[in-house]
């Protein structure tokens, strides 16, 4: 079983401020880094860690090779990432000394998919395989589609959320990946509790995860509701947290024997948050992702 990613891929501008630029200000950056970045590989970088069978469609600018030279060292399969005359996305991020962060983004050649690419790479998948995706890229409703169609699962993180994610055929989507905010965008309530009867009464055939950082992650699934609270660790940068929350999840519920045994997905939720817990004590984005050893040897030790 394979995972294709349709991920963004971005090149990061870090700079790290005592507070958020506010309008009119100017204020020095005490530390700059250049990173690599970007919610999909973020993604795939965080799936390959955590053991996945992970294949990246994407799109880079042609004169930045070396990202996918970084992504296949990290063990990630880009059979599928292609070369373009347009400039590679990036991001502007700035990051306070609590860990938390605000992103400027360009997407660049991140929307330069066409319906044609797309098929191209479905057509080489077999049923049971998964797509991810997130919403830096274009063509989202045609991959969703083209993925059903050929037998396969499809999850979806809706970030960063937009009007234009409501237009999509969400009713395809076999599992949603979205933080609190994104979900009242989706269900039009803002209370946790509005939102999961929202979830359970329109979407009941779906899987749904609500992330809710250092309240923990609500999973929604056949009709019941599995809570499983945060670690508790010092934040340095949350920038990648819920990327990599992401692709340790996926790597592992994606599993056979995880699907249908709920004290499997209680250890899967339990894991994802722990390498979660990990990225955001490191600086950067994919540079924080943790490798399965770390991730399991954190839960040894703070197991709940």
């Amino acid at each position: 079983m394979t995972i294709i990613n349709f991920g963004s891929i971005n090149i990061d501008h870090v700079y790290h401020v005592d507070h958020f630029v506010q309008p009119g200000e100017t204020i020095a950056s005490t530390n700059y880094q250049q990173l690599l970045g970007g919610k999909g590989a973020n993604q795939s970088i965080a799936l390959a860690a955590a053991g996945a069978d992970v294949r990246h469609a994407g799109r880079i600018n042609e004169n930045d090779s070396t990202i996918k030279q970084t992504l296949i060292k990290s063990g990630i399969d880009c059979r599928f990432l292609r070369c373009t005359d347009v400039p590679t996305g990036h991001a502007i991020i700035q990051v306070t000394p609590s860990g938390e962060n605000a992103i400027v983004l360009f997407g660049g050649a991140n929307l330069s998919f066409s319906a044609d690419d797309i098929n191209d790479v479905i057509e080489q998948t077999q049923a049971g395989d998964w797509v991810l995706m997130q919403n830096e890229t274009n063509e989202i409703g045609v991959v969703i589609e083209q993925a059903k169609q050929r037998g396969l699962k499809v999850a979806f993180n809706p970030a960063p959320m937009t009007e234009s994610v409501k237009q999509l055929p969400l009713h395809q989507v076999d599992l949603l990946i979205v933080n609190e905010t994104e979900a009242a965008a989706i269900c039009g309530v803002d209370e946790l509790a509005d939102i999961t009867r929202y979830f359970q009464q329109h979407w009941p055939a779906q899987k749904v995860i609500i992330t809710l950082g250092k309240q923990g992650v609500r999973m929604l699934q056949d009709g019941t509701i599995i809570d499983v609270p945060a670690f508790m660790v010092d934040a340095v940068d949350t920038t990648a947290a819920g990327d990599t929350f992401i692709g340790f999840f996926l790597a592992h519920y994606t599993a056979e024997a995880a699907i249908n045994a709920q004290t499997q997905v209680d250890d899967v939720l339990q894991l994802a948050c722990a390498a979660s817990a990990l990225a955001v004590t490191k600086p950067g984005a994919a540079q924080s992702i943790p490798t399965l050893t770390e991730v399991q040897q954190f839960l040894a030790e703070h197991a709940k």
